[in-house]
């Protein structure tokens, strides 16, 4: 007698099958998810971007797929689309900047009157360094907007306004270099613009632009354009003094004087312990978490000197880290190119203080937002299939399997009921430990990618042993396709089985349209990996 159930089931039907009366959709792996409502997608990009492909589709695809999405975005409510893309920038949610100026881009090129208006009011926000702005302007330029029209010119004048007489003074050093970066509008071409058409900005910034000018056609920047005034800032004036100095001994009176940050220092003092002295003094965050390994090199940092107790000290103020922005990923990457004690290329080589790769491990923490423990029991399924090798997280040079495996440490510090599992095709224990260093787990976890996706082992696995979970985490990149039996099913089976309401917990590591989440169910959330708010919208989650 033939069962026709096997093949029809809403209990069990295999993955490379839809659900018979679900809204899934076909995934890139040919594997059938839920698909993502478009403002979610909309989210996902803005936090993870589409740079790097993943296992099934190629960046291209991705960057097609997202871009008519931000579109469809902006067509429906182009206002909202643009006070999400200022919250998650502003915010500091995302580890990149790239994806939000994009969206701003496409916002305010292909936008309606009052999305146009409500992007360009938002640039100061979104834009806050000169690179960013640039950046901006690049994104414009290719989406087909004149950059010379008035309404650019009226907003650049704008953005510079929006900035204070010090701060405008430290862009125009600090980004100075990317004026000859083909990618990049400089902000020379800008200024240019802005005085063919003689805008009305008060004469401090006017001089600060004329100085931009005339020390960038080869002049003497203390020319008769100056009047009485030497020069139309402190910091230009201790700018332009260390352009002229050759000792380290001398450059580094200089920085500390007048305040001036790494950009000012020219190329051939920066391997002159000295002057890295100096300028660690008034560093801020995110140039020292990016500067370790050259001032280890130099010797400024070893485990006796005053500026590795200066690094650790300030690698422990989680306030300094929220204020700067400092995102989890970019003190990850931080973490695993310092304790390697070689650069991407092997061209520099420094020996790593260990108190640092510790101070390290411990910042990567304090840059999420605190979470207290729910006292619930956890099951985290990490993925690492071999699609979870490829491609990388948030533009950055991280696989998904890497990301997630510090992701759920995390969740792991917090929570003492829970346990760390992998899975692909099989479910396995990858020997992680809550007291591991990141740098030995991200090691631990790039060695074990392996085989085709299963994402509801986690249930199928707890069901099996009759394990005690309140909530399964799992993260993954939502390709899934190996199993017989859906995720949302085998929670349902776990369920039934142990006669308990665990939750589910889908962790999106790549931007993607896909879940394995049911969007439609209220026992299950799906959110997006290295979102600094994610630790505690799950925890309100596990909680309701």
């Amino acid at each position: 007698m033939t069962t026709y159930t096997r093949t029809q089931s809403r209990l069990r039907t295999p993955q490379t099958q839809a659900i018979p009366g679900s809204k899934q959709v076909q995934n890139s792996a040919g594997g059938y998810s839920f698909g993502l409502s478009k403002w979610e997608r909309f989210k996902r990009f803005l936090i993870l971007g589409a740079e790097g492909p993943t296992y099934y589709a190629s960046e291209r695809k991705l960057q097609r797929d997202n871009t008519e999405n931000v579109l469809a975005c902006i067509n429906e409510d182009g206002v909202r689309a643009v006070a999400m893309i200022r919250e998650i920038s502003h915010a500091g949610r995302a580890p990149k900047n790239d994806p939000a100026i994009y969206a701003l881009a496409l916002a305010a090129s292909d936008g309606d009157e009052a999305t146009k208006q409500a992007a360009y009011q938002a640039t100061p926000v979104v834009c806050r360094t000169g690179t960013h702005r640039f950046q901006f302007d690049k994104d414009l330029k290719e989406l087909g907007r004149n950059s010379a029209s008035s309404g650019m010119k009226r907003d650049y004048g704008r953005w510079l306004s929006s900035f204070s007489i010090d701060n405008l003074a430290l862009q125009l050093i600090k980004y100075r270099q990317r004026e000859g970066d083909s990618r990049h509008w400089s902000v020379t071409d800008h200024t240019r613009l802005l005085y063919s058409r003689r805008p009305q900005l008060d004469p401090e910034r006017a001089a600060l632009l004329r100085w931009l000018l005339i020390r960038r056609q080869g002049r003497n920047p203390q020319s008769r354009y100056f009047g009485q005034v030497e020069f139309p800032h402190r910091l230009i004036e201790g700018f332009e003094k260390l352009q002229a100095e050759s000792t380290g001994r001398r450059a580094a009176l200089i920085i500390r004087e007048y305040g001036l940050p790494r950009e000012a220092v020219p190329t051939e003092l920066l391997n002159s312990a000295e002057v890295w002295e100096a300028l660690l003094e008034q560093m801020p965050m995110t140039a020292m978490i990016r500067n370790l390994a050259t001032m280890t090199r130099v010797g400024v940092l070893h485990s006796l000197s005053n500026g590795t107790a200066k690094v650790i000290a300030e690698l422990a103020n989680s306030d300094r880290i929220r204020k700067a922005r400092v995102h989890p990923i970019a003190i990850l990457i931080a973490l695993k190119t310092y304790a390697e004690g070689h650069g991407d290329k092997g061209k520099h080589t420094w020996a790593p203080v260990p108190q640092i790769i510790d101070a390290l491990n411990e910042a990567f923490y304090l840059a999420f937002d605190n979470v207290e423990s729910t006292g619930k029991s956890w099951l985290l399924g990490l993925d690492v299939s071999g699609s979870m090798s490829a491609g990388r997280v948030g533009g950055v040079n991280l696989t998904p399997a890497e990301a997630v495996a510090a992701l759920s440490l995390v969740t792991a510090r917090t929570e003492k009921r829970s346990l760390i599992y992998g899975f692909a095709h099989s479910f396995r224990d990858l020997g992680i430990s809550p007291g591991m260093r990141l740098d030995q787990v991200l090691a631990r976890t790039y060695a074990l990618t392996f085989g085709g996706t299963d994402c509801a082992l986690p249930m199928i696995y707890a069901e099996q042993k009759r394990l005690p979970v309140d909530v399964f985490m799992v993260m993954t990149d939502n390709e899934t396709w190996a199993g017989n039996i859906h995720p949302v099913q085998a929670l349902d089976s776990y369920n039934h089985r142990m006669g308990c309401r665990a939750r589910l917990v889908v962790i999106g590591m790549t931007s993607t349209g896909f879940s394995i989440a049911d969007p439609d169910r209220l026992d299950m959330l799906d959110v997006v990996g290295f979102d600094t708010a994610v630790p505690s919208l799950v925890r309100e989650f596990a909680l309701g």
